[in-house]
């Protein structure tokens, strides 16, 4: 059967549209149905990537510090460390003891040959010389004056002699006796004896050496280690905050996960005129010697062991308006915005008054990234919950 033309043209569009039409994909996809999220939370998609960068943390109690760290110094605990000169000149000979070595009082740090304590040696021995001498010619004249055979002149000049030589003799003993010096033979031999229990920290003696009383450098320094000082300077303003007895922690760069408990032990009285602080220094126990002196320290003053709250890292922080906020996990990646209020804001962390309760999980990394996931999610284009 034929058809006009114009039908023809008809009905070959409408056998063409017919084809494209089955050409279509059907589309088997449902709308997603997504559900709301209420206002102040933040729901994370199971294979979002901000999920690696969020990091929580049980919330606690613990001490709370009443101003920011202060910069201080680890210094030799002066009440037992000493610093090792020679009181005699002479050269070095024999063994000098190692840095690091451990002695107890009275052992030898060094051996010197000294001129100078043979001399010394040498004149101890003939003071007591005179002084025996001078007792027996003593002893005869005043025989001799008691029975009337010597004039009182004599005996007068014998008691003289014998009182002058009497000091003689003490003046050179005790001048060995200052040198550390026993027994009376005029060897030339002196030792270097350590005064104190303690582990040698500093040497600036070697073999050969000439050493003198007035050199500038000390040949030892011996020091007890298991107990330092913490010196730290205070500006005035936060001096009340500080009173001696009280305990502080001590941190240092080596440990950096670690505290180092310590008491104040003094406060100057005279406040620095052109810094405007205050010295204060610290009794740090050291008992596993980690520590050591010249070692830059940050201080913590805290509170006392019972009054605590809740303290936490500053990065937890946000702030929209006038108000403070942080994000508390309220299920697995589902987060809730909620405000706090600061007590005392440090340089590290703050101080919260009110907003959180001990047991929560506080979101300590990553707040600022859930906070551009909630604009988004309410902005419409967030992620959404199938």
């Amino acid at each position: 059967m034929m058809f006009p033309p114009r039908q023809f043209a008809c009905f070959a569009l409408w056998l063409a549209c017919l084809f494209l039409l089955a050409c279509q994909p059907k589309s088997e996809d449902k709308k997603s149905t997504v559900t709301s999220i209420p206002k102040d939370e933040v729901l994370l998609s199971p294979n979002s990537p901000k999920r690696g960068y969020i990091k929580e943390a049980l919330v606690g109690l613990s001490t709370l510090p009443l101003m920011d760290p202060v910069t201080a110094t680890i210094a030799y605990d002066e009440t037992r460390t000493v610093r090792v000169s020679s009181p005699i000149s002479g050269r070095v000979t024999g063994d000098i003891a190692r840095l690091g070595a451990k002695l107890k009082i009275g052992e030898t740090l060094a051996t010197l040959d000294s001129p100078d304590l043979g001399q010394a040696q040498s004149d101890f021995i003939r003071a007591q010389a005179d002084k025996n001498l001078s007792e027996r010619t003593f002893n005869r004249q005043k025989e001799l004056f008691d029975h009337g055979v010597a004039p009182r002149k004599d005996f007068d000049q014998a008691q003289d002699d014998l009182q002058r030589a009497s000091g003689e003799a003490e003046r050179a003993r005790l001048k060995l006796v200052n040198l550390g010096v026993k027994g009376n033979n005029a060897n030339n031999r002196f030792a270097l004896l350590a005064p104190i229990a303690g582990e040698v920290t500093e040497r600036n003696i070697n073999p050969g050496m000439e050493v003198r009383p007035d050199l500038s450098d000390p040949l030892f320094v011996l020091s007890d280690l298991s107990r330092l000082w913490v010196l730290m300077d205070v500006f005035e303003k936060d001096i009340g905050l500080i009173r001696v007895g009280q305990q502080v922690l001590v941190r240092v760069q080596a440990y950096p996960d670690r505290t180092f408990p310590a008491t104040v032990e003094y406060m100057s009285r005279v406040v620095d005129e052109n810094t405007r602080t205050v010295k204060v220094r610290c009794q740090l126990p050291n008992p596993e010697k980690k520590l050591l002196p010249s070692m830059y320290a940050s201080v913590e003053v805290q509170s006392g062991p019972n009054d605590q709250g809740i303290v936490i890292p500053l990065g937890s922080l946000f702030t929209e308006g006038e108000s403070d906020w942080v994000f508390v996990a309220i299920d697995k990646d589902h987060y809730l915005k909620r405000p706090v209020k600061v007590g005392l804001r440090l340089k590290d962390k703050a101080v919260i008054a009110s907003g959180l309760t001990r047991g929560e999980r506080l979101v300590v990394d990553g707040a600022l990234l859930l906070r551009t996931e909630e604009d988004t999610e309410q902005d419409g284009g967030g992620e959404s919950k199938p």
